[in-house]
This record gives C-alpha cells, sequence and structure tokens, in this order.
C-alpha cells in the first residue's frame, strides 16, 4: 500500500511541473551541423584516398619492413573508417520496427 500511494504522489508531482517549450535558435544549429559534416566526409575522402595510393603502389620494391608498415597504416584507416559509422543490432532494429508498427 505504500508503494501505490508512493506512485501516486510522485505521478502528481509530475503532472504539477509546467512545460515550457523552448524555441532552438536553427540558424547556429543549421550551420554547425553543416561544417562538422564537411569536415567528416573531408577526412573520409582523404583517407579513401591513401588507401586508394597504397593499392597502387608498386609494392615488389618495398622490403618486408615497409611492407608491414604499409599494412598497418590500411589496417588501421580502415578501423577508423569503420568507426564512423552507425551500428544497429539486429534486435535493435526489430524492437524498433515493432515500436514503428505499434505507435502508427
Amino acid at each position: 500500500m505504500k508503494k501505490l500511494s508512493l506512485f501516486l504522489m510522485a505521478t502528481c508531482l509530475l503532472f504539477m511541473v509546467p512545460v515550457i517549450p523552448l524555441e532552438a535558435d536553427t540558424e547556429s544549429a543549421s550551420t554547425s551541423e553543416s561544417s562538422t559534416m564537411d569536415i567528416e566526409s573531408a577526412e573520409t575522402d582523404e583517407l579513401l584516398l591513401r588507401i586508394d595510393e597504397i593499392n597502387e603502389m608498386d609494392k615488389s620494391e618495398l622490403n618486408f619492413s615497409e611492407r608491414r608498415e604499409l599494412r598497418k597504416e590500411v589496417r588501421s584507416i580502415n578501423n577508423e573508417l569503420n568507426q564512423r559509422g552507425i551500428y544497429v543490432s539486429v534486435g535493435a532494429a526489430i524492437i524498433i520496427l515493432l515500436l514503428l508498427i505499434i505507435l502508427l
């Protein structure tokens, strides 16, 4: 019984708090988002160009240590490119779809 009364008091307090609508500053938000997207796309393009340069190199003239350094560089670039993506697991995707179907 105590839990029920505590729950009811908490919900009443939540409904008593006034909701104040906030207006977002759309101009500064849009410019900051576009500038970060431009920077990320430029960095991504640079990394992809470097991978293309490495693939086009004549590696037969390189010794073992130089080839190893190139492999490490390609792996680090690939890891960096993979970390920039957004990954959603299959279970999360199913839950999102079910919620969308139920709510809409």
